[in-house]
């Protein structure tokens, strides 16, 4: 891994690093493709305002026998790791300082697929959880906002084979999201590590 240049953003209840070359081109375009081609890809559906609605991206869920997730009302049972992204798994364990048992997978197909403002704050996250997120394809701007402090908020550009990593109080009290662009845009895989409370951790 190449790991290079790196920033921490220091904001007030946030712990945030942002490891634009974690990955180098090969390696990125190796799991991207490996992603996009392998992957069991579905679009689920939520609902808004009394409707079912499908989310405006493709998602899939891999991880340990027993990690499950739940959120939007929406059940992930995990799909067993696949060679590649169980060795991706320890390259990020090993920057993040922190063991993941799991993997959410989101494939942006276009600009107009999206991820709306959000917490990653689920219950069987815990308390202060470490969320690792690899971006490989496409080039997306990635926008945070304090709960309260409205001055408070960020925007990055995440770039191909580069890692967002959100640890601390980030998820309690910042939402962050993935917002739709006019713009034509190649199809871009996020893949966000974290590590789910199951009967057996």
């Amino acid at each position: 891994m190449e790991l290079g240049f790196n920033e921490h953003f220091e904001r007030p209840n946030a712990d945030i690093y942002y490891y634009p070359n974690f990955l180098n081109i090969e390696q990125a375009d190796f799991i991207f493709n490996h992603c996009v081609d392998e992957l069991e890809w579905s679009q689920r559906y939520i609902k808004m305002f009394g409707k079912e609605l499908p989310n405006p991206r493709l998602e899939s869920w891999y991880g340990d026998p027993g990690a499950h997730y739940i959120y939007s009302g929406l059940k992930f049972d995990a799909l067993p790791w696949t060679k590649a992204l169980k060795k991706l798994k320890t390259s990020i364990e090993e920057k993040a300082n922190h063991r993941f048992n799991s993997v959410l997978c989101n494939l942006y197909r276009s600009g107009n697929d999206s991820m709306g403002w959000h917490a990653d704050d689920e219950p069987e996250l815990g308390k202060n959880p470490v969320i690792a997120s690899l971006t490989l394809g496409q080039e997306r701007s990635f926008h945070l906002k304090h709960n309260n402090l409205k001055e408070q908020q960020l925007k990055l550009n995440l770039s191909h084979g580069s890692l967002l990593i959100m640890a601390g109080e980030t998820q309690h009290f910042w939402k962050h999201q993935i917002p739709k662009s006019k713009r034509k845009l190649l199809p871009r895989v996020n893949l966000t590590f974290r590590k789910v409370q199951t009967k057996n951790a």
